[in-house]
């Protein structure tokens, strides 16, 4: 679950349906930037399906009685995450194999997975570099460079969607959330992208990556803190209804 919090609400947007406002992004992306187009329908289905494995967890949101907030994908308890994590990429495996090797490489990347001690985290990583290099096998020489630009693609579009979900919408600069006021960690062709609010229903993306503006939309929850305390978070979320945020890309 990707939790904003105001004065009054939680913002609370499952990682599926955020992934599918990557997917979005992902299919107005400028042609030059899918290399090997071979493999195009498996680059968006990676991107469409990357989280995959948070839909039974985002089924039934749990409350962090430390911070006194929901639990978000930041802070989720590990164990049940990495259970998941796995049974999501095997789903993927299933539809497509590239798509399910991008997936893997995705999660492989999560520092505090690769430079963990905990026995789980070096046995998902192992489990991970097992499936990558069994899913290269079956699908013969591959060109590495160009796996590693469809990734970037999984990632950047993974970041412009959190972007959007993580910020207040048409939040200053210097009220953005942290992760983004330097602009977005994926390089792309070597060059760092930004992203900024224009207003409340825009952001604005330099350099600019895509085919043309576009608008997409995020389909999102916002839970009453009254209602939380009411009758818990589980309750509280099922009652409350969705919300769709429609936001201009330019």
């Amino acid at each position: 679950m990707i939790v904003r919090e105001t004065e009054q609400y939680f913002y609370m947007t499952t990682q599926h349906d955020h992934a599918q406002l990557s997917y979005e992004i992902a299919k107005l992306l400028s042609d030059d930037l899918m290399v090997d187009r071979r493999w195009s329908n498996s680059v968006l289905l990676a991107i469409r399906e990357h989280d995959r494995g948070w839909i039974r967890l985002d089924e039934t949101p749990i409350w962090n009685d430390r911070d006194s907030v929901p639990f978000s994908f930041q802070d989720y308890p590990l164990l049940p995450k990495l259970i998941l994590y796995r049974f999501g990429l095997d789903e993927v495996e299933h539809m497509d194999v590239y798509a399910a090797l991008l997936c893997s490489m995705h999660y492989a990347t999560f520092t505090h997975l690769r430079q963990s001690a905990i026995p789980d985290c070096m046995a998902f990583i192992r489990h991970e570099s097992d499936r990558q290099e069994r899913i290269i096998a079956k699908l013969g020489p591959m060109d590495k460079s160009a796996i590693l630009k469809h990734l970037s693609l999984l990632r950047l579009c993974d970041e412009i969607s959190l972007f959007i979900c993580l910020n207040e919408p048409g939040a200053s600069k210097e009220k953005e959330h942290p992760w983004y006021r330097e602009g977005f960690e994926t390089i792309v062709e070597g060059r760092k992208i930004h992203a900024h609010w224009i207003n409340r229903h825009e952001i604005q993306i330099r350099p600019y990556l895509f085919k043309k503006p576009f608008s997409a939309s995020l389909k999102t929850k916002q839970v009453s803190k009254l209602s939380v305390d009411r009758v818990g978070i589980d309750i509280a979320y099922k009652e409350a209804g969705w919300v769709k945020l429609l936001v201009g890309i330019t």
